[in-house]
This record gives structure tokens, sequence and C-alpha cells, in this order.
């Protein structure tokens, strides 16, 4: 062994980690300050709903990638699809085979998608949206939802929130914010800076169900979203990048009968494959092509691996797996079993008010509250240690097609585990039973 391997080998994972890698991971959700002191520092593999650490320890899986695996960790069909784009040199002088292949799926099944742009996550293709608003409008300013908690990695989103460091500030004055569920709060804002708003970004859902739409009985408040977009002219762009093949196989604006302008996929589409998308109505896609002679150009995305081979083999596996399986409705139905049985052993264990499991069923949220009834990050991280000690990582809950019923049994029992230790951290303190530090909110202004 070299003496750099030897140094190196008397580290833990998460200090070599840090030495070399900004936060010591490459998305700020994977990193040290998310997970409790006891969960593995690296991960070595994945197979169906389990990952490995490096010392092959096993642990049951609801992070799933981030949320961008809905089937299964290297699922053979997939990973057979992308092998076969690799084998066919995966990335050419020219657009490929699978390229068109992929554009055409995507536009065949998605209502409002005409024409598609592929990238290779999710921060670019909101970004490129929001640059074709800009150019199709004429107009500056960006109008986001603030209680969706991220769209972009780039200056015109993260100036917004409270890490705006190194964002010059009038770049962060042009994007403004509105309240999720609020028509008249929207309707407010549009009325005194409709006339500069490019652009409108959200989400179709997170936590909670869409409101009832003010201006039409039978409809939704995303209805009235879109309706006041069209009256003032702004580009109505949706995230789909979490809803996108969970809520719904085309999307939860299937589910919610809207039409926006531009949409955004990524995360589930390839079952974990690196791929994105951003897709929308001709008239404003067509603004980054080269046909239309005299026309001023705007230089959309141009990404030397946006269109990979293995990648978008990975996509048109996934939604052959999709048209084949009935994957959202397993989501939907687990997660409803899942939700009903922690909310079952948060009763029985006497912390009805303390650890609650709301949301879609497709995609439950946890909450943990303390005694006062305000959330707890201490109990939260409480809640994930004790978890983690038997062998489930629940940083969050994201649902896969291949959770069935022998990881709800595991659930179950790592519950009644679980939960004695929380009922007895109540009644005592929090610090006497949390090993190591508290997991942070991602967006804090300081570490």
């Amino acid at each position: 062994m070299s003496l750099p391997a030897k140094k190196a080998a008397n580290k833990g994972y998460e200090q070599r980690l840090k030495e070399v890698i900004p936060g010591g991971a490459h998305t700020y959700s994977r990193g040290s300050d998310q997970f409790p002191a006891n969960a593995p520092q690296i991960l070595s593999s994945g197979s169906g709903v389990y990952v490995k650490d490096s010392e092959g320890n096993e642990f049951l899986d609801f992070g799933m990638a981030l949320r961008s695996v809905a089937i299964g960790y290297a699922e053979p069909s997939v990973n057979n699809s992308a092998i076969q784009q690799i084998m066919s040199g995966n990335n050419l002088t020219r657009a490929s085979m699978i390229e068109l292949e992929a554009a055409e799926r995507l536009t065949s099944m998605i209502a409002s998608a005409e024409m598609v742009k592929f990238t290779k996550n999710g921060s670019t293709a909101v970004s490129a949206a929001v640059k074709l608003a800009r150019a199709y409008t004429g107009r500056k300013l960006v109008l986001r939802c603030s209680d969706h908690p991220f769209f972009s990695f780039d200056d015109w989103f993260i100036g917004s929130t409270v890490i705006n460091r190194g964002i010059p500030d009038e770049i962060s004055r042009m994007t403004i914010t509105f309240p999720y569920n609020n028509t008249r709060a929207l309707e407010n804002i549009l009325d005194e800076h409709g006339d500069d708003i490019a652009c409108l970004v959200m989400e179709a859902a997170t936590t909670e169900e869409p409101a009832a739409s003010v201006f039409e009985q039978g409809k939704s408040y995303l209805n009235d979203v879109e309706y006041l977009c069209k009256k003032h002219n702004i580009v109505f762009i949706l995230d789909e990048m979490i809803t996108g093949f969970r809520w719904h196989k085309y999307g939860a604006q299937a589910l919610y009968n809207i039409q926006p302008d531009l949409t955004t996929f990524g995360k589930a589409m390839a079952n974990g494959f690196s791929v994105a998308a951003v897709a929308g109505k001709r008239d404003i896609m067509s603004l980054g092509s080269i046909d239309e002679t005299g026309q001023e150009r705007v230089f959309l995305l141009s990404t030397t691996h946006g269109a990979e081979m293995s990648g978008l083999g990975a996509f048109i596996a996934t939604m052959d797996f999709y048209e084949n399986h009935d994957v959202i409705d397993h989501l939907w139905s687990f997660g409803k079993k899942l939700k009903n049985l922690i909310n079952c052993k948060a009763l029985e264990h006497g912390l009805k008010e303390n650890l609650i499991a709301s949301g879609f069923d497709c995609s439950p949220s946890i909450v943990l509250k303390d005694r006062e009834g305000n959330v707890s990050m201490p109990l939260r991280t409480l809640f994930m240690q004790e978890m983690l000690s038997r062998q489930v990582m629940m940083p969050w809950i994201s649902i896969a097609y291949n959770h069935g019923d022998k990881e709800l049994r595991h659930v179950d029992h790592a519950l009644d585990q679980s939960l004695i230790t929380l009922r007895k951290a109540l009644d005592e303190s929090i610090d006497k039973y949390l090993i190591g530090e508290s997991v942070k909110p991602v967006f804090r202004k300081y570490n």
C-alpha cells in the first residue's frame, strides 16, 4: 500500500469526503449534517430497496437516492437498456436514435409537451425554463412559490433564499415569492407586478392538496394559477421533478387537469440515471431552435452529455416498466399503508401528537414535534437514529415499487423498538438519548 493510501485508510470516510468535496457530497441533502451520528458515512451499493455501507451492513432505504429511484436500485430491465446504449457508443457526434426515441416518447406522454430538451439535472432544466420565459416575454422578474423548497442552484433561485452569499443584490431582487394555496395573495402580487414578471415557478403540490378554486366551482387553486398566468401573459413553469412519474404516469398536471406552458422533469423519470428535461409549448421552446431565418437566437441548452444515450435508454426502459406494471398505483397504496402504520404505532406509544405521518399517500411526510407542539429537529434526529439502529434508513419517505409487505413488517418492528426510546426521551430529555448533534436545515444562513 502506498503512503497516501495508508494515510487515507487511517481516516474516516466522512473526513476523507470533506477534504476533497465541499460539503462532503454533491448535494447538500446528502451531507453529514442531514443524518444522525450513527448513519453510515458512505454507501457501497444498492439493490431493490436496500443499500449497503462500506462494511456490507444492509439498510432498508426510504431515501431512494433523493427520490430519483421509483422502481428499485439496479432494476435489471433499466440497467440492461442503459448498458445496451453504452455498448452502442453512449455519446455520438450527432443526435442519436435513442435521443429521438426518448424525445418522441416524452412528448407523446405529456399533453403540454410539444418539444423537449434533455439535460442531466433538475437545476439546469428549471433555469433553462426561466431563460426561455424571459426571452419569450421580454420581462425580467421571476415569481416563485415560497412554500416549495428547491428549484435550482442558480442565482435566480438561491438569491431569494437565506443562503445568498456570492449573489449580487440586483439579481436577488429579480425574484419575488408567493405563498401556495392562496389565490387572492397571488392575484394581488400580479396586479402590482404582473407587467414585469416573466414567469411563475412552482410545484403542483408537495405536502398539501390544492385548495378549491376561488374563480370556478369544481376546479382547484392550480387552475386559478393557470388562469392568472394567462391573464397577465406570464409563462407558467411547473416543476415536476418530484411529482412527475410519482403522482401520475403522465405527471401531476394530468392528475390536476392543468396545462403549464413549460414543465421540468427529472428524478424518477429514469430510475436513478441522470436524466432531466424541460418540455413545453412549441412557440416558447422553439426560441431555442436554429431554423427560423432572421430570428434572434436564444442559447437554450447546449450540453455535451445532455442526451447521453445510457440515461435516455434508462428513461425508455423506465417508462416501459411503468406501462407493464402498476407502479403509480403501488406507490399510492403502499404509502397509505405506511402512513397508517406510522400513525397507529405513534398512537400505541403515546406519541400521537409527536410523530405524525401525513401528506400524499404516494409521497408521505413525517413531522416530529416536542412536548410543546413545536417541530423538533432533535427529536427528528433521534427518530432517524433509532430507526437506523434497526437497519431502516428513513431521512424522509420516498416510496419505490419494490417496497412491499416484507419491508412493511420490517418498519413495523423497527417502529415498535424505536418509539420506546422516543417516549422516554420526551419524558426525560432528548439529549440524554441522542448520539451526536442534531440534523440541521439545508437552508440556513450559517453552518
